[in-house]
């Protein structure tokens, strides 16, 4: 399968590992991982904040570089950025587009998966041949968990990992207070949360906390590295990413 790979901004300018991981992991599954080179934000922090007209330019840009007939796919390491793409896309097109963007967003929101998903839904896979030594916790982000509604998936993933000791998240379904602007606009609720989430975190004895979104990964890291809690934070793809003769290094230096 042809399959077009979205970095995503954080992914981009901050996760780049995260994106790595993710062609890494296609292309050992054994399909044709392409980067369309013009992709740029898909227009997500705009809508979320209240301008809907504003990212009309970001979401037409989407369309034209991911429409492209030969790609069969589009596979993106964020739940937040596949709900965009699939939901709030056609909301600006269909309130500030013409009809080459409708179609045009229709066509590529036919095609759109998170990652996990992809795995299970498309692909039909759950042991994709990883290999993870270690106590591992997930968090489900709330875009993955209530707009695109992947499940259990994730874990499903997980518990295939080969040497994975994986272990229950309390109250893992609670959102971890990021929200993008929200930690912004809401500082101390965002705190408050953050800190419920971290708790819980560290109840589990877990050496990493791993979740298909980096930006609820940079929120839940950010606090745990602060309070120097030895729990590290992970993409999900950079553990399905490692296998025994490639193993993702944890070592404490990276912690």
């Amino acid at each position: 399968m042809r399959i077009g790979l979205f970095a995503t901004c954080l992914g981009d300018t901050l996760f780049p590992e995260a994106v790595k991981s993710t062609a890494v992991l296609l292309a050992r599954l054994g399909h044709d991982v392409v980067f369309p080179p013009e992709q740029t934000c898909c227009g997500q922090m705009h809508v979320n904040t209240g301008y809907q007209r504003e990212p009309v330019p970001l979401v037409r840009g989407f369309a034209e570089q991911f429409g492209d007939p030969s790609i069969e796919a589009v596979v993106m390491p964020s739940g937040s950025c596949a709900g965009s793409v699939r939901h709030q896309h056609e909301i600006v097109a269909e309130r500030y587009g013409d009809a080459v963007l409708r179609s045009g967003v229709a066509a590529v929101k036919a095609k759109t998966y998170e990652l996990s998903e992809f795995l299970v839904d498309v692909l039909d896979v759950t042991r994709v041949g990883a290999y993870f030594p270690h106590r591992v916790t997930y968090h489900p982000t709330c875009h993955s968990l209530r707009m695109l509604r992947v499940g259990d998936k994730p874990l499903r993933l997980l518990r295939a990992v080969e040497g994975i000791d994986l272990v229950e998240l309390p109250e893992a379904d609670a959102c971890c207070g990021f929200g993008g602007t929200f930690a912004v606009k809401n500082g101390e609720t965002s705190s408050a949360m953050l800190q419920d989430k971290m708790r819980h975190v560290t109840g589990t004895g877990a050496d990493v906390c791993t979740a298909g979104d980096a930006s609820c990964l940079m929120h839940i890291g950010g606090g745990l590295s602060r309070i120097k809690a030895g729990t590290r934070t992970l993409h999900l793809a950079q553990i399905l990413a490692s296998t025994r003769t490639a193993p993702y290094a944890l070592t404490e230096a990276a912690r």
